[in-house]
């Protein structure tokens, strides 16, 4: 496992884990940002549950390269997804950049995961 993997994998986790955990737990500033994108709270949880999946994976990772290169791509897709919804629902674009932000570094561990074999 390379440094950018590593780096890549935890910045990641750090950021999915307790974002996918609060729509889980359906904390007030997820409920409201459900509400905002017209989503249900049990739609907003599944988001949640599939965000903290991905993060999880990324952790075993070092265990299982191809575990961390799916929970990569899935997160990046998770994330061009949730982009698209919130250009949209009308939000302006910069509502939409950390999603993209977040989808390009999930592609980023992805190939950084393949090329290190």
């Amino acid at each position: 496992m390379t440094t950018a993997e590593i780096t890549l994998a935890a910045a990641l986790s750090l950021v999915f884990l307790p974002l996918g955990l609060g729509k889980i737990a359906a904390v007030p500033f997820m409920r409201r940002a459900a509400a905002h994108l017209g989503m249900s709270p049990g739609l907003y949880r599944v988001v949640g549950a599939l965000e903290v999946a991905g993060a999880v994976g990324l952790l075993l990772g070092p265990a299982s390269a191809p575990l961390g290169v799916a929970a990569g791509i899935g997160l990046a897709l998770l994330m061009a997804a949730a982009a698209v919804v919130h250009l949209r629902h009308g939000d302006p674009p910069v509502r939409a950049l950390p999603a993209a932000v977040l989808a390009l570094t999930a592609v980023a561990y992805a190939g950084a995961t393949v090329a290190a074999g």
